[in-house]
């Protein structure tokens, strides 16, 4: 209760949530895969099935850089394995693995956020600091660049999300050396220019911070002071996303403390506000990494596994609660929020179960041919009941959403090209349909022939401008924030850039609590001092 006054007390973030923010109009959902450690189609094609089944859209998969330039610089090619057992080291195509990823990510209807990282030896020969594990950064940042390059040409057209790097301000990620936001900063903008050269459609991801407080620069950079100094090294421009973990770790998806100096999962609300201050509001952010460690539940015993508490203690059945509490959260408060993928669907074996990390898993890795499927655990099996119920019935919440937005249903509609849309793009259609949460509901649009008729909930609204002219209007006010349906028919096609929803009830109601406040407060002095006199006689 101490620290929740401390929101009151402390100047809370400045996170401007009535803004048009790009990149956040698809279903959010998503998931970890590590795909690419898996040998059979039929245990892969499993897998896709049964993310397909849990209403995940989006993968965000790790296609590692020493799994694809394996031989050295501008080869792709992997000669570390003998396959035909004669004793000679066989050379193959290091493509072959990720065409087969990308080819069955599509035939089930998901999309891929692809993670570039994890350099190979060769690329670190002359820097022995950096050699840790495969995690430090290359000697050569045109190296990593190239990576980046050979990826996206191949997959042009069909890959459209890259995120660069991993946690590029926690130890080992940036190596046996400290945390350097002007170094990361300097690939991430290389990397950016070349994507963007290659094709100007595709959507460059920060790579993920990793919430810490610590300050010490080796083992955690400070998580808002790491970001600070990439907006001070001129990383603005070099990302369309920023990305975050969203660990929950030691408190639950409700906890609402804000303070600098400890960590929850709203911690990206500070990352929020340094957003703002640098010009970034129009930027969401993506949350790489969503869970909690249901470690509590492990079949071995605390001591015979690593790390045992790192990243927070709670059952499966917590896990499987908090999971759809955090979904809702972010879709009621967070409209900066774009896609939140869990870690991780699963691991290829069970061999990892003395480390804290397996845990996380939304279903055993106990897939065999004469059973081909996965056992799912309760997180799995609540995130499919939530999907399941935000998509049948979904809702709009406080912010500003683009006409595109999944939640909204237009009927032959399309997509057209507009300078003047608050991103290049808008929607052209006869009608709208959505649910939307708040006191007031706005939209944003024009008209494209005079004197149209349309028809809000039946009843008639006029435009106040010129044809093809924007306006924004104004749908529904209310005193208090309410579900509301809204149904927009028009005779001819109207334009339509993006659904304001604002919810007012507090800024409504409080002057009425603090006006009651202080009468009660009269009141119990009145009677007090009127008691005080009738005892004193």
């Amino acid at each position: 209760m101490m620290e929740l006054s401390g929101n009151v007390l402390r100047t809370q973030p400045d996170t401007q949530p009535i803004t048009p923010i790009r990149h956040t109009a698809d279903i959010p959902f998503g998931v970890n895969t590590f795909l690419q450690k898996e040998v059979e189609e039929p245990k892969l094609r499993a897998m896709l099935q049964m993310i397909q089944d849990a209403g995940f859209v989006w993968l965000r998969q790790e296609f590692p850089w020493e799994d694809l330039e394996v031989d050295g610089r501008g080869q792709f090619t992997d000669s570390r394995n003998d396959y035909n057992g004669d004793g000679q080291k066989d050379t193959i195509d290091s493509w072959l693995k990720y065409d087969r990823i990308v080819d069955l990510t599509e035939a089930y209807g998901l999309k891929l956020m692809v993670r570039l990282s994890n350099p190979p030896d060769w690329s670190r020969a002359n820097n022995p600091e950096t050699l840790a594990g495969n995690y430090a950064p290359p000697d050569d940042f045109q190296d990593f660049v190239n990576y980046a390059i050979a990826i996206a040409t191949r997959y042009k057209g069909r890959i459209s999300y890259y995120q660069v790097w991993n946690e590029p301000n926690i130890y080992p990620e940036w190596g046996e050396q400290f945390a350097n936001p002007a170094a990361y900063t300097e690939m991430l903008c290389r990397t950016y220019a070349a994507l963007k050269a290659i094709d100007e459609n595709i959507v460059v991801i920060s790579g993920a911070l990793a919430p810490t407080i610590s300050l010490d620069g080796y083992q955690g950079y400070q998580d808002l002071i790491y970001l600070q100094n990439m907006y001070d090294n001129g990383a603005g421009v070099c990302f369309d996303i920023l990305a975050a973990q969203g660990y929950g770790l030691f408190s639950g998806p409700t906890d609402r403390r804000m303070r600098l100096t400890s960590v929850n999962i709203a911690r990206h609300v500070y990352y929020r506000d340094l957003m703002v201050a640098n010009g970034d509001a129009h930027k969401p952010i993506w949350l790489s990494e969503v869970a909690w460690n249901p470690i509590l539940d492990a079949e071995l015993p605390p001591e015979q596994i690593a790390d045992y508490d790192r990243f927070g203690t709670v059952t499966e059945d917590q896990a499987a609660r908090y999971l759809p509490l955090l979904y809702q959260r972010a879709a009621e408060e967070w409209a900066w929020i774009g896609n939140m993928s869990y870690w991780f669907f699963t691991r290829p074996d069970p061999s990892e179960a003395t480390q804290s990390f397996f845990y996380f898993r939304m279903v055993e890795p106990d897939y065999q041919p004469e059973k081909p499927t996965f056992t799912p655990l309760p997180v799995y099996t609540a995130a499919q009941t939530y999907i399941a119920q935000v998509q049948a019935n979904p809702v709009l919440y406080a912010g500003v959403h683009q006409a595109e937005s999944w939640e909204i249903t237009a009927d032959d509609a399309k997509i057209i090209p507009i300078a003047a849309a608050e991103f290049e793009t808008a929607l052209q259609t006869k009608t709208l349909n959505f649910t939307a949460y708040g006191t007031h509901i706005g939209l944003r649009w024009q008209a494209t022939t005079a004197d149209t008729q349309i028809l809000v909930n039946d009843m008639p609204m006029v435009f106040d401008k010129a044809q093809n002219e924007w306006q924004t209007t104004w749908l529904t006010e209310r005193f208090i924030a309410e579900k509301q349906f809204i149904e927009i028919q028009a005779e001819a096609d109207f334009i339509v850039d993006s659904v304001v929803v604002m919810d007012n009830t507090r800024r409504h109601v409080m002057p009425l609590v603090v006006v009651g406040t202080i009468l009660g407060g009269l009141l119990v002095v009145g009677l007090v001092l009127a008691l005080f006199k009738r005892f004193w006689r």
